[in-house]
Order: C-alpha cells, then structure tokens, then sequence
C-alpha cells in the first residue's frame, strides 16, 4: 500500500478468482458469490452500469408498488426470469442462493402474521422481497463484484461503502472456511447427533465465529493504517 491515502484505492478491487485445491471444499473460493459472472452470454457482456442500474430500478419498482397492484409484482418478475434464462446462470445455483437468504425474508415478513388481515400483507412483502432478492442475486450472479465497485465508485458512492464492500467479499470466504473447520472440529468430537445438542454447540459456534471476526477486523484496520490508509 502506498503512502497516505492511495491505500484505500487498492483495497476497493476484488481478488482475482482462484482455483481451490485438491481436496478443497467448493465453497473456499474467492468467486464462490460469482462464480458464474464471467460466463459468455449476452447479459454478461453488458456494461456492469446498465446492469446495476437496471437492477435498482427494478428493485425501486417492485417496492414502489401498493399492495392494491400485487398483480404488477407478477409483471416485474418477467424481466429477471427472462434474464436468467439469455445468462445461462445455472438455475440451480440462484435457488441456492435464494434458499440461503429466503428463511431470513420469510422470518421478516412474518411479523404481518400478527396483524389483522396479516396474511395478505405475509404473502405480498414476500413475493416483493423475492423479486428483489432474486434480481440482485442475478446482478451479482452475471457481474463481477470488482466491476461492480468500479461503477460504484464512478457513481461518487462513498469511499468508505466501497472499501467495506470490497474488505466484506474479500474476507468472507476466509470466514466460512473457518466456520466449516469449527464444524468438522465439534463434529469429531461429538458422538451423540442429537438435535438439541446440535443447536446449543451451533450457537456456540456462531457466538465465537462472531468474536473472531471482530478480532479479525481489528487487527485488519490496525494493519490498514500501520501502511498509510485513511
């Protein structure tokens, strides 16, 4: 890193994509968010703005629609499944990807339940989250994250989002591969798979990972300075 503030200019790219290892798990990738964004198809040879830009109105719309027009929802998803189709992602990994991140939409919403007619409210900020959860996935699914915050940057995004987006997908993958070893670890210690036991030691698992990163990320940023960022 060079002196003063050109520190933070570098840390804003992503790192180039690796292969892993002979016997490595699929998941210890630094592209395992995007692995497919450097396909060729014509979606991918968009420009990363036009692509970013058409997300967000999407998103913009699909919130800016009143419960009384649901029906509009079914028509804004139209474009995004199209999309996926012209892109060739597998359609297996964006529903990966939406499992991963659907329990947490669906636990959101379910406090509708709790109100009167809170089914209907339920299942509209359901679908209306989906839409946009599933278009953001596809952005990041045919988009490199490093072009993403190039077009971030040039749209005068502040500089301190930037370099916490880039230091999140630089550092992420290297937290799930120690979550994965601290699981291998309590699984070859515990002899006894019971289902109750097996949420008390996750917990636990997710209360050091927490520590850890914490401690991670301040040694990061006394290094980062140590070398001139600001």
């Amino acid at each position: 890193m060079g002196p003063g503030g050109r520190a933070g200019s570098q840390i804003d790219a992503a790192p180039p994509p690796v292969r892993p290892a002979a016997g490595e798990p699929p998941l210890m990738r630094a592209d395992f968010l995007d692995r497919h964004s450097r396909l060729d198809s014509p979606i991918h040879r968009l420009p990363a703005g036009v692509k970013l830009i058409a997300a967000v109105t999407l998103a913009t719309a699909a919130v800016a629609i009143p419960r009384s027009q649901a029906l509009w929802l079914a028509v804004l998803s139209a474009p995004p499944l199209i999309v996926a189709a012209v892109s060739r992602v597998p359609w297996k990994f964006l529903a990966g990807r939406m499992l991963l991140l659907e329990p947490l939409v669906i636990a959101m919403a379910a406090l509708l339940l709790l109100q009167p007619d809170g089914g209907r409210a339920f299942l509209f900020l359901l679908a209306r989250t989906s839409l946009c959860l599933f278009t953001m996935i596809l952005l990041a699914g045919t988009t490199p994250f490093d072009d993403l915050l190039q077009v971030l940057r040039k749209l005068r995004v502040p500089a301190l989002l930037v370099t916490t987006l880039a230091l999140m997908y630089r550092y992420l993958f290297v937290l799930i591969d120690e979550s994965q070893r601290m699981k291998r670890a309590r699984m070859s210690r515990t002899f006894v798979n019971r289902r109750t036991r097996s949420w008390r030691v996750s917990a636990t698992i997710i209360g050091l990972l927490f520590l850890r990163a914490s401690e991670r990320a301040e040694r990061i940023y006394d290094a980062m300075c140590a070398r001139g960022w600001r």
